[in-house]
């Protein structure tokens, strides 16, 4: 879990571009009563993509309401939001195979020993009408199942089916939290014999409000042949109040994680417990999650201890079991080896001033129209800007706060009459320079030139620069961001500044 939220998965570039996956495994069980352990993914269909731990904090900065807005923008956009249900299915014999217990909240399955089988999709196609009705109110509780489903003897989610309840009994004020419109089922009436308590918001009729009762009629009855059943699981052993033998391999899948990353992800999640670990104030614990590093990696535990100045590497932290060396990488963790190829759903800031070249700006629209990529302006001030034919266009950002971690893309359009003033504006070259440094792909025009080498960069000399100036530059522009959406080659250099 720890390397999972020091990496590029802890920090989408929007909700939009984020896997999601129960930690917990259930059961399916059919009308005969076979059971099949499952494991539910949300795979986005953009696919995955990261923003830098530098660039995260910028962007929280400039817009605390990135995430909600980057939704708004797709859903009124018609872009929507597309995630697909994907289920991984193995039996007993296959978890048996395992090491590790499949019930372990803290173990993932590789897909490549059982692959996700795509069975369905959520889309999210309007924005809700009321936040507080149907947002806040809104109680999940994971032994709300429909026929099918059933649990699994997971130790975290058997507290997770007494807590969560307990929690939307606390949280929304009673227990018939159920009769909430956004909580109500559709379709299906909830016949019981609840009645008269707080929040109830149906008049039953009758005069009993138990059960079993003598007065007959039409009054619900539990069913147990149609009802809820349990699985019948054989279960055998001593109940004790310890921690299974099978949980206790706490660093093998750690260490699986880490040589699945390529090396641009594997220096994300060095700068990320680097910059965490020196927030703590106590020398001790620092120490000591270096010590946890180095039973998943020697490299790994020896970069962060540099980066933090420890003069001597801490020693290992005693495992209760040896890491294993023999897992191979699984790919699918990896957001960088897995880019989906496209750029739906990206967004390209373009940088521009007064009389910016309305043909590479044209070019740029009509490029990324069809292909679902949305286009910004960062102009000098919001209003927006007339360019190089007269056409006056609205700006999205002006120069202050449009910053380039709000953008995957960006392209740097300056008029020959505006090329030495913007040379000299510290905004515009913080938004080159903090382009350059996050691995942007950046697009510029000739009378950019001036203000990028002021920022100390030679586009000459970087494979991720390209000069624009119609069409045809453009179009092999988009192309090379689709292709790989970063130019990770540029690595963490800081350009020096003029």
């Amino acid at each position: 879990m720890c390397m999972w939220i020091m990496s590029d998965h802890a920090i989408p570039r929007s909700l939009r571009f984020m896997n999601g996956f129960g930690v917990h495994t259930y059961r399916m069980v059919n009308k005969n009563g076979k059971s099949t352990f499952v494991k539910f993914h949300w795979k986005p269909k953009l696919g995955a993509q990261s923003v830098t731990w530098h660039e995260a904090m910028r962007i929280n900065g400039a817009d605390p309401d990135f995430h909600r807005r980057d939704l708004w923008q797709a859903i009124e956009n018609g872009a929507y939001p597309e995630w697909e249900l994907g289920l991984q299915l193995f039996d007993q014999e296959f978890a048996d195979k395992f090491d590790f217990d499949v019930l372990d909240a803290t173990k993932i399955i590789p897909e490549e020993d059982c692959p996700v089988r795509i069975v369905g999709k959520l889309v999210l196609n309007r924005w809700v009408d009321n936040t507080f009705a149907e947002n806040e109110q809104v109680a999940y509780c994971p032994q709300n199942v429909v026929p099918g489903i059933d649990f699994t003897n997971d130790p975290l989610l058997q507290g997770r089916l007494f807590s969560y309840l307990d929690t939307q009994l606390k949280r929304l004020g009673g227990p018939n939290f159920t009769e909430i419109p956004v909580n109500r089922t559709k379709g299906c009436p909830v016949h019981n014999f609840q009645q008269d308590g707080h929040m109830k918001m149906n008049n039953l009729k009758g005069r009993a409000n138990y059960e079993p009762n003598s007065w007959g009629g039409s009054q619900p009855r539990e069913n147990p042949y149609t009802g809820f059943r349990t699985f019948p699981e054989d279960i055998s052993g001593s109940k004790c109040r310890r921690r299974p033998e099978s949980f206790a391999d706490h660093y093998s899948q750690a260490r699986q994680f880490w040589i699945s990353q390529t090396r641009v992800e594997k220096q994300h999640i060095i700068e990320a417990y680097s910059f965490e670990l020196s927030k703590v104030k106590t020398s001790a614990i620092r120490q000591r999650v270096v010590g946890h590093l180095r039973n998943i990696d020697h490299g790994l535990a020896v970069a962060v201890a540099r980066n933090l100045g420890l003069k001597e590497l801490p020693p290992a932290i005693q495992a209760a079991r040896p890491t294993r060396q023999d897992l191979k990488p699984t790919r699918p963790v990896s957001i960088i080896l897995n880019s989906p190829g496209i750029m739906t759903g990206r967004k390209i800031g373009m940088f521009v001033t007064e009389g910016a070249d309305a043909a590479v700006l044209d070019a740029f629209n009509t490029l990324a129209m069809p292909e679902g990529v949305i286009v910004e302006y960062v102009c000098p001030n919001v209003e927006g800007f007339v360019d190089s034919k007269g056409n006056t266009r609205k700006g999205n950002e002006n120069y202050e706060g449009g910053i380039s971690p709000l953008f995957d893309a960006v392209a740097i359009v300056v008029s020959e009459a505006k090329s030495k003033e913007i040379t000299a504006d510290l905004f515009a070259r913080d938004f080159v320079m903090s382009a350059f440094m996050h691995s942007k792909f950046i697009a510029y025009t000739e009378h950019a030139l001036p203000l990028i080498k002021a920022s100390g960069i030679d586009p000459e000399k970087d494979g991720g620069m390209m000069k624009v100036s119609g069409m045809k530059d453009c179009t092999e522009f988009m192309a090379l961001g689709r292709k790989f959406l970063r130019f990770w080659e540029r690595g963490n250099l800081v350009p020096e500044t003029a």
